[in-house]
């Protein structure tokens, strides 16, 4: 790997909708490849592969407490790298995309030998996860590389999480459709969308195994193929110079965290969104089969779901301009709660069979979650360009490293913790019906921690310190004072 050479570019320049789509194709791509892992692997490993509860969280809680120590390490050696050819982020895209995208399809190897085997579940996640940084971390920096410009990066934040909501729309929506129609035991099911009834098998059960990897190694390859179509379709301008480059240390990890207030409070709320998202992402499907009693409604209640995060993400600038950064999040933050307990109320007796309340609750949960943890991503550039402007050394690696740590113990809490409660409430997979006790534990995870936590975020992010006029002025400093030491 060679040393970045400097060119004069606009640094703020406006993206194409060509380059726009190609960059949002990468989150797409995380979604279809290691988003899949997110949505089903606790629900698959306590059902079909055949461990308890206990073990799956406690996989899970390993693996996470290895990427603290693993992801800042990725992000100073993504820092200190560029490649000869390719640029300095896109190329980590390929290199490690071919692997993540084989071991995610090995999670969910439908052979005998395997099955039940704690160790291979957890070498196979262990290993899938540390690759998974080295795609995760480069992207999140591709991000701030593109370009400076606050409106486009808005609007470039709005593209990308209109494909990542397209990609959740294939992951939670059709993921499960899909292994259900692959799996055995079929039976002519109404799956609650405009009267269509479909053969549709257990996808609890361990016959389901092939199920699972069959539609998982599809949905892996066109992930990476989309990785192929960020790679090739974008061009990365906001680079660090070579003496920037060269001076970058494992200690600018702790530097960042010490002097840089807003990637503080920024990384408290990853933390605090993406624990209760990923809460209900892993409980869903337990909730709407033992709660609700009706799995084969998952896919229509899911579809309708997906609405917001597609079709109304072009709200999100308007929203932003209306009632600033912090109003935006406390709005949608507020009707995440709302549509939470719409769903808990369908989750009672003498509403279970109310297909309209889950589409009701669903919508207003899903459209509040996708804007608040979508819209977050647009705050990391400028949070890159403070570190920057203060530090005068420009690390979009270590604190998009930084960012995907808290991102990541989110997930990982989100799949833990709800495990252990299960276990807790002695949740047993081998049965078709739960204890009172074990569909009180689902309750607690998917409605009311992830409400505690959306308050929580709430109070966070007003502690948030950037205005956009603020961000603007830091970047034209910073290229101010990047042509005077250039002449």
């Amino acid at each position: 790997m060679d040393k970045p050479q400097n060119k004069q570019v606009d640094e703020f320049a406006k993206l194409s909708w060509g380059e726009r789509i190609a960059y949002g194709a990468g989150d797409l791509a995380q979604n279809l490849i290691f988003g899949t892992i997110g949505s089903m692997l606790l629900f698959y490993l306590t059902t079909v592969f055949g461990i308890s509860a206990a073990v799956g969280a406690t996989i899970f809680l390993i693996v996470r407490w290895v990427n603290v120590f693993w992801d800042p390490w990725v992000g100073t050696v993504v820092d200190k790298s560029h490649f000869k050819h390719g640029g300095k982020y896109k190329p980590f895209l390929i290199y490690f995309g071919i692997p993540l995208t084989i071991c995610c399809a090995m999670l969910f190897l439908p052979i005998p030998a395997v099955r039940g085997n704690v160790a291979y579940a957890f070498l196979m996640y262990l290993a899938t996860a540390l690759i998974y940084s080295f795609v995760n971390i480069p992207y999140g920096s591709l991000n701030a590389s593109l370009t400076r410009d606050n409106d486009e990066i808005s609007t470039l934040t709005t593209v990308r999480m209109t494909e990542a909501n397209i990609g959740n729309l294939l992951v939670y929506t059709f993921l499960p459709l899909f292994v259900q129609m692959a799996s055995p035991a079929k039976h002519l099911k109404d799956i609650g969308m405009f009267g269509i009834k479909l053969n549709l098998g257990n996808y609890a059960s361990p016959h389901a195994a092939g199920a699972y990897f069959h539609v998982m190694s599809i949905y892996m390859l066109i992930g990476f193929i989309l990785l192929l179509c960020t790679y090739f379709g974008v061009h990365e301008r906001v680079l660090p110079t070579e003496e920037e480059t060269d001076s970058v240390k494992f200690s600018d990890l702790w530097n960042e965290l010490r002097r840089n207030k807003p990637l503080r409070v920024l990384g408290c709320f990853f933390l605090v969104g993406f624990t209760f998202m990923f809460f209900g992402n892993t409980v869903w499907p337990f909730f709407v089969q033992y709660n609700i009693g009706h799995s084969e409604w998952m896919a229509s209640i899911n579809l309708i779901g997906s609405i917001p995060g597609i079709f109304l993400v072009f709200l999100w600038p308007i929203v932003r301009r209306k009632i600033g950064k912090k109003g935006f999040f406390q709005l949608f933050l507020g009707m995440f709660i709302v549509g939470t307990l719409l769903l808990w109320v369908w989750s009672w007796p003498q509403f279970k069979n109310s297909i309209a309340l889950g589409y009701i609750g669903r919508f207003i949960m899903q459209w509040g979650i996708t804007a608040a943890t979508g819209y977050m991503w647009s705050l990391v550039p400028e949070v890159v360009s403070y570190g920057e402007w203060n530090s005068k050394k420009r690390v979009a690696g270590i604190i998009n490293a930084l960012m995907g740590l808290f991102f990541k113990i989110g997930l990982a809490l989100g799949g833990i913790i709800p495990g252990y409660i299960n276990a807790a409430c002695h949740f047993d997979g081998t049965k078709a019906t739960q204890s009172a006790t074990a569909l009180n534990g689902i309750t607690i995870s998917m409605i009311w921690l992830p409400i505690v936590l959306a308050i929580v975020g709430m109070w966070v992010i007003s502690k948030y310190p950037l205005s956009d006029a603020e961000v603007d002025k830091i970047n034209h400093e910073i290229e101010d004072r990047r042509q005077t030491e250039e002449k």
